[in-house]
């Protein structure tokens, strides 16, 4: 068990900063008409990528000292400027400067979630169930394995805007792997990750498995795939982030995952904004 420090929890955040910075450019070159952006601010970033994307704020910010008036006002320009509301993430183990400012203005709560961890140098055995093959994805199978990851998530097919579009960018982002499960050779299940080097870390998301086919250990497989891989890759510790009490939470755990701690994104709309606001990835 590590114990989490501000230098680890600044090493676990980039398992939510470093993908969306990697959307965002790859949405420049892909879909200018998006109005994809990224900057550096306060030790951290802040990502735009699009109206209503499920993807697109703030992550890192206030580990690298405090946060000042002029550094909010930097970030709320760059969302207003986009029609978008700001947002951005804060930990407990951000500079206490961040979260008095933005109280000071007025932010609310856009979601709360709960990262965890897990070390990669003991990866307990994962058996592949019977008649399963777990291989690695290709880019021809993006958009049907955005649709298994999107009819995982949401059955009723309420899916939000841009959601089924969020596997196809990852084949080009430097670190990616994507991996796909087949029975009698059809494809029933995807699982994602981005190997980042720097921090040293897996960060895993977009993953699922179609309804008629869970249960059977496929998603525990995948994992073990995607962490062993990141291992060789020099990594030291896998993270997911999940909202509290799903079922992606309670797998996890049951994996061996520990909870680091407690994380919200902060909100503050402008009377001009446009856009909703965004939700996390796909988690795990």
């Amino acid at each position: 068990m590590h114990f989490v420090d501000k230098h680890l929890a600044r090493r676990f955040e980039s398992a939510e900063e470093i993908p969306q910075v990697e959307y965002a450019r790859i949405y420049q070159k892909i879909r200018p008409d998006l109005g994809a952006a990224e900057e550096e601010i306060c030790g951290g970033h802040m990502i735009f990528a699009g109206l209503n994307s499920p993807i697109g704020r703030a992550v890192g910010m206030g580990f690298s000292g405090p946060v000042t008036a002029d550094d909010l006002d930097r970030l709320e320009s760059f969302y207003r400027a986009r029609k978008a509301p700001a947002q951005l993430d804060y930990c407990p183990l951000t500079d206490a400067s961040l979260l008095e400012l933005t109280k000071q203005r007025n932010y609310g709560i856009a979601e709360l979630n709960n990262l965890h961890y897990l070390s990669l140098t003991e990866l307990p055995t994962f058996p592949v169930p019977e008649g399963v093959v777990i291989r690695r994805g290709i880019r021809e199978e993006a958009s049907t394995l955005s649709e298994i990851v999107t009819k995982s998530f949401f059955e009723k097919g309420d899916a939000p805007e841009g959601f089924r579009d969020l596997i196809t960018p990852m084949f080009e982002f430097p670190g990616a792997i994507t991996y796909a499960a087949t029975i009698d050779g059809n494809l029933v299940s995807a699982a994602a990750g981005l190997v980042i080097r720097e921090h040293g870390i897996l960060a895993l998301f977009g993953a699922g498995t179609l309804p008629p086919f869970r249960g059977r250990g496929i998603q525990t497989a995948l994992l073990r795939t995607r962490m062993q891989v990141a291992r060789e890759a020099g990594c030291e510790f896998a993270v997911v982030v999940t909202q509290g009490g799903t079922t992606s939470e309670r797998n996890c755990l049951r994996l061996g995952f520990r909870t680091a701690y407690s994380k919200a994104t902060l909100i503050k709309h402008f009377p001009d904004a446009a856009g909703d606001g965004s939700t996390s990835p796909a988690a795990n």
